[in-house]
C-alpha cells in the first residue's frame, strides 16, 4: 500500500492530539445574503454578487448547458440541475441526474468529482466525467484511509439524464484519493489533472498519478503525445511532477493548458503546462511542511518547468477560469482562480484574479469576494459573460457576478 496510508495514519494520530487542543485558527462566516450585494473592485469598479441557489451537498464543480441551465457537482454524491442558471429565477431542481456514477462510502472523495462537456455537446451530447472509485478498505484500517482508483468516464446526455456511460482511462493501481479535474478544449482532446500528493508517485512514468494527460475524445492516446513510443513510459502522460491538482483549462487562444495545485503549506502553483515537462514534485517545492520546516532544499531544480504563479502563503486553489466575455471589458484575458483559505485561515477563502503581460508574466492579482469569507470550490464563465463562482460553507451556493453601478 502506497506510503499516503501512513501518511493519513499521521494525520489521524495529529487529529486525535489536537482534540485537547484549542479549535483552529478561524473567522465567523456571515451569513449569504439573499439581496445581491455590490463592491468595488481594482479595474472593473463595480460588480454585483447574487446568490442563485444555495443548500446543496458536498460542491466542487459547475459546467452550463448550451440553453444556460447549470450543472453542479456534488461531490461523491451526484449531479444537480440548476434550471434557468443565467435568468432571473433560477430554481435547483430536486433530486439527481440519473445515470451519473455514484460511490459514496465513508469519505467524500469518492464517486464523481468533475465534469466537462465535449464542445460539440449539443450535437453529440457528451459529457466526462472524473471519478474515485472506492477499494476495498484494508483490514484494521480507518475508513479515513480507504484507497481509491482514478477513473475517466465518458456519457451521454439526453432528455435530463445520462446513459451509455462507459470508462475511457482508468489507472492500473489504487491511490490516495483527492482532487482532479476534466477539461475539453475546442478541438476535443480531453485533459486530465490528477493527484500524487505522497511519496514518490508523481515522478513515476508509468502511472497516471500526479499528472496531466492528454486524451482523444474517446480515451485513445493522441499521437502527438511527448511520451508515445517511450519504453516504461504511459503514453497518456503530457506532463509530471504535479502535487494535488484541484483546477486545469485551457487557454483559449493559445491552446495551451494550464493548472493549479496545491503545495503543501504555501506553495500553491499556476503552471502553464509544457509537453513532458516536469515540475518537481515531490523534489522541488516552494511550500514548507505543516510545521514550518522547509518541503524540498530548493523550490525549482535542474530540468523542472517553473511555475507562472505562486502563492506565498497557500490559497488553497480550486477552479480556474480565463475570462473572455464581453460583461467585464477590464478582465478579458484575465485567470480567475478560485481559493478556499488564505494562510492556513480557516474561513480566508476568495476569487484569486491574476493579470498577465503577452508572455504571461504576472503582473498584478486581486483577492474577490473575500467580504464573504467563503470557500470557493469552482469558477466558470456563463453564456450571458458572467461569472459564476461554486462557494463551499458553511452555506454551499451558486454565486453570479455581474456588473453593477457603484453606490
Amino acid at each position: 500500500m502506497r506510503n499516503w496510508l501512513l501518511a493519513g495514519t499521521l494525520l489521524m494520530v495529529a487529529g486525535a492530539a489536537s482534540a485537547q487542543q484549542p479549535p483552529p485558527p478561524g473567522i465567523a462566516t456571515p451569513v449569504l445574503p439573499d439581496s445581491p450585494q455590490v463592491y468595488d473592485t481594482a479595474e472593473q469598479h463595480g460588480i454585483a454578487v447574487t446568490v442563485l441557489a444555495r443548500d446543496f451537498e458536498r460542491p466542487f464543480a459547475i459546467d452550463f448547458l448550451p440553453n444556460g441551465d447549470m450543472l453542479i457537482v456534488e461531490r461523491g454524491v451526484g449531479l444537480r440541475l440548476l434550471r434557468g442558471a443565467t435568468g432571473d429565477n433560477p430554481v435547483l431542481e430536486d433530486g439527481h441526474i440519473a445515470g451519473v456514477p455514484i460511490d459514496t462510502p465513508e469519505v467524500f472523495s469518492y464517486g464523481v468529482i468533475d465534469i466537462a462537456l465535449h464542445p460539440d455537446f449539443a450535437e453529440n451530447g457528451w459529457i466526462y466525467f472524473t471519478v474515485n472509485e472506492a477499494r476495498p478498505l484494508p483490514e484494521g484500517t480507518s475508513p479515513l484511509q480507504r484507497p481509491g482508483r482514478f477513473q475517466v468516464m465518458r456519457g451521454t446526455w439526453a432528455d435530463g439524464a445520462v446513459s451509455n456511460v462507459e470508462i475511457i482511462l482508468e489507472a492500473e493501481g489504487d491511490a490516495y484519493a483527492g482532487g482532479n479535474r476534466v477539461h475539453v478544449a475546442d478541438d476535443g482532446m480531453v485533459w486530465v489533472a490528477t493527484t500524487g500528493p505522497y511519496d514518490g508517485t508523481a515522478q513515476d512514468l508509468t502511472d497516471i498519478y500526479g499528472k496531466v494527460l492528454r486524451l482523444n475524445t474517446d480515451g485513445s492516446i493522441p499521437a502527438d503525445n511527448p511520451f508515445v513510443g517511450t519504453e516504461g513510459v504511459h503514453p497518456a502522460i503530457y506532463s509530471y511532477g504535479h502535487r494535488d491538482q484541484h483546477g486545469l483549462t485551457v487557454h483559449p487562444e493559445t491552446g495551451e493548458a494550464w493548472s493549479v495545485e496545491h503545495g503543501p503549506n504555501g506553495g500553491d502553483e499556476a503552471n502553464l503546462i509544457q509537453p513532458g515537462g516536469n515540475y518537481g514534485w515531490p523534489d522541488y517545492s516552494f511550500g514548507r511542511e505543516y510545521d514550518g520546516s522547509d518541503a524540498t532544499p530548493l523550490p525549482f531544480g535542474p530540468g523542472t518547468v517553473e511555475p507562472r504563479v505562486v502563492w506565498l502563503p497557500s490559497i488553497a486553489p480550486s477552479g480556474l477560469l480565463f475570462y473572455t466575455g464581453e460583461a467585464f471589458p477590464a478582465w478579458q484575458g484575465n485567470l480567475f482562480i478560485g481559493s478556499a483559505r488564505w494562510g492556513e485561515i480557516n474561513h480566508t477563502g476568495s476569487l484569486q484574479r491574476v493579470v498577465f503581460n503577452e508572455d504571461f508574466g504576472e503582473l498584478r492579482r486581486e483577492a474577490l469576494l473575500s467580504q464573504l469569507h467563503h470557500r470557493v470550490r469552482d469558477v466558470a464563465q456563463g453564456p450571458d459573460g458572467n461569472i459564476y463562482v461554486l462557494s463551499d460553507g458553511p452555506t454551499n451556493a451558486v454565486l453570479r457576478i455581474s456588473p453593477a453601478e457603484l453606490p
